[in-house]
C-alpha cells in the first residue's frame, strides 16, 4: 500500500502519491512540460462574490452552510476578473503539464450573477473543449423566484489531440447521476464515485488534482491502481486528504 506523504517546499521532481503543501501554480510552474496523462480538479467557485445564491447574506440553505466561511486557506470571495484571470493561468499550466494524449476533466459551476448566467466561458474560451459533460446531482433550495432550482454542475473535457477514452469508456453518456458526496467534513467535496468515472475512463498512470481538497482524486486513482499528485494551499487540508486516503486504503488491507 502507497501512503500519501506532505512537502512544503517547492521542487522539480514529481513525487508520486504524495501531497504537496502549495500555491497552484507556483507548483505546477516548478514541473516540466508532459508530465501527467489525467489532471481531474474541481476549484474553488467563487461563490461568495456571487449575487444570486443568498451567501453573501447568510441567507437560507446558507446559513449554516460551510462554506459561508469560505475555505480554510482560501476566502473564495475575489474579485470576479481577478478570479478569472487566476483559473485561467491554473488552465494554462495544466494544459503544459498533459501528456500529448492527455486531459484535463476541469468541474465548474454556472451560476447567476447579476441576473445573467455565467457559463464560465471567460475561463475556457480559446482552451480546446471537447466535450461538456453534466453532473446531474441532487438540487438544494432555491430561494431566488428568477430561475428554476439548479441540479447540475459540469465538467469540461479539454482534451490534447492524441487523446482517447479508456476501452469500452464511451458507452458513458455525457449525463452522469451521481449523488453529492455526504460526511465528509470538507465545505465543497466531490463524490468518490465520479471522479472513479473519470480515473476509469482513461488509461493515464499518473493523475493529478492541483486543488486536492480531501483527497478524493487520490482515492479515485488508487482504486484504479494509477499513480497521483494533489497540490493543496491549505494545511489543515492536506493533513484531512492524508489521513483519509491511508485510513480506505488500510481499511481495504484488512478484508
Amino acid at each position: 500500500m502507497m501512503t500519501p506523504t506532505q512537502k512544503t517546499c517547492m521542487s522539480s521532481e514529481i513525487l508520486s502519491n504524495h501531497i504537496y503543501c502549495n500555491d497552484s501554480l507556483t507548483q505546477m510552474r516548478e514541473w516540466p512540460d508532459e508530465s501527467f496523462g489525467l489532471i481531474l480538479t474541481s476549484p474553488p467557485y467563487n461563490l461568495k462574490n456571487s449575487t444570486g445564491n443568498g451567501m453573501q447574506g447568510g441567507k437560507g440553505k446558507w446559513s449554516n452552510a460551510a462554506l459561508i466561511n469560505g475555505y480554510e486557506a482560501h476566502d473564495d470571495n475575489m474579485p470576479h476578473d481577478e478570479y478569472v484571470d487566476w483559473q485561467r493561468a491554473c488552465l494554462s499550466e495544466m494544459y503544459r503539464l498533459l501528456t500529448d494524449d492527455g486531459a484535463i476533466f476541469y468541474n465548474h459551476k454556472w451560476r447567476v450573477q447579476k441576473g445573467v448566467l455565467q457559463d464560465r466561458q471567460d475561463i475556457v474560451a480559446d482552451f480546446p473543449v471537447r466535450q461538456i459533460i453534466i453532473w446531474q446531482r441532487s438540487g438544494g433550495m432555491n430561494f431566488n423566484k428568477g430561475y428554476f432550482l439548479p441540479t447540475y454542475e459540469v465538467i469540461y473535457l479539454i482534451a490534447k489531440p492524441n487523446f482517447v477514452l479508456a476501452p469500452q469508456a464511451n458507452k458513458h453518456g455525457d449525463v452522469w447521476q451521481i449523488t453529492q458526496a455526504r460526511g465528509n467534513p470538507h465545505p465543497a467535496p466531490f463524490p468518490v464515485e465520479l471522479a472513479d468515472r473519470v480515473v476509469s475512463s482513461t488509461t493515464a498512470r499518473l493523475v493529478l488534482d492541483p486543488f486536492m481538497g480531501s483527497g478524493t482524486t487520490g482515492l479515485a486513482a488508487r482504486n484504479h491502481g494509477r499513480d497521483w499528485v494533489g497540490i493543496e494551499l491549505s494545511q489543515e487540508y492536506v493533513d484531512m486528504a492524508s489521513a483519509r486516503i491511508s485510513s480506505h486504503f488500510a481499511q481495504q488491507s484488512i478484508f
